[in-house]
């Protein structure tokens, strides 16, 4: 395994996800490639500026790159703008990654039937393994 893709949900702090993809490089010899996606389709159709959806999605994205080279593995960090499955998937393509890790989703079961469940989505229609991670206690 040579190059692990670690998707960091924009806007939220995830070290669960952090610890597992470096834990997992460590083992392999991997590097990580952090991406986060600002989820904006659509500016115009937006409740705020897309500045502050690509600044959520960098603060995380940065955030979690630093955990993951804290732990000893070399990391970078990435923001795309647009749709979440669709960018996590076109930027696994472009470096070619061994594996998707992606945090558990954190959605009630009646917000994911209402607004999507991005790792069920990813494991569903990605062409590379998916590994979803849960917090402990989960």
């Amino acid at each position: 395994m040579q190059v692990i893709v670690v998707a960091a949900k924009a806007g939220a702090d995830q070290p669960w996800v952090a610890d597992a993809a470096a834990e997992l490089a460590t083992q392999t010899g991997a590097t990580a490639k952090v991406v986060s996606v600002d989820g904006l389709e659509l500016e115009a159709l937006a409740t705020m500026p897309r500045t502050e959806y690509e600044e959520a999605a960098r603060t995380s994205a940065e955030a979690m790159a630093e955990r993951i080279r804290a732990a000893g593995v070399e990391a970078t960090a990435e923001t795309r703008p647009g749709r979440v499955v669709r960018g996590i998937l076109l930027y696994a393509e472009e470096v070619d990654a061994d594996l998707i890790v992606v945090g558990a989703s954190t959605r009630s079961p009646v917000a994911q039937r209402l607004l999507g469940d991005v790792p069920l989505e990813l494991v569903q229609r990605s062409r590379r393994p998916v590994l979803v991670v849960s917090p402990s206690g989960s």
